[in-house]
């Protein structure tokens, strides 16, 4: 098994990577698709080694407002994350939508997408 995540962003919001206490981001390399007659993409790769979580968000989740108008944003989204890493990648991804949601009221302006992955150890 390689470990190696292969990624490409074309213009949307950097997927996040936690390792431990830290979180690198993966920002894009790419403009965004169908802009352009002429259009490359590049692709990017890093390791995901045992209990690392990447998640992939739309900007429904950081944008998302509260009754003061001030986003959820990115620093509530990792604090979100940190605060539930041990749940299971589905949950982990529910508790950050549920979340979002409290923040904002209950209203949703926008999408709320969130793709959540899990590096697992290995079995013997």
């Amino acid at each position: 098994m390689s470990r190696r995540l292969r990624y490409a962003n074309c213009g949307h919001l950097p997927g996040l990577l936690f390792r431990g206490t830290q979180v690198e981001k993966l920002l894009p390399a790419n403009t965004v698709i169908g802009l352009f007659d002429v259009w490359e993409c590049s692709v990017s790769e890093t390791s995901m080694t045992d209990g690392d979580i990447l998640v992939l968000y739309t900007d429904g989740v950081t944008e998302a407002t509260g009754d003061s108008e001030e986003e959820f944003g990115e620093a509530r989204l990792i604090d979100a994350v940190f605060k539930n890493s041990s749940l299971s990648a589905q949950d982990l991804a529910q508790a950050i939508s549920a979340e979002v949601l409290e923040f904002g009221s209950g209203k949703q302006n926008d999408d709320i997408t969130i793709a959540v992955t899990k590096r697992l150890p290995e079995r013997s």
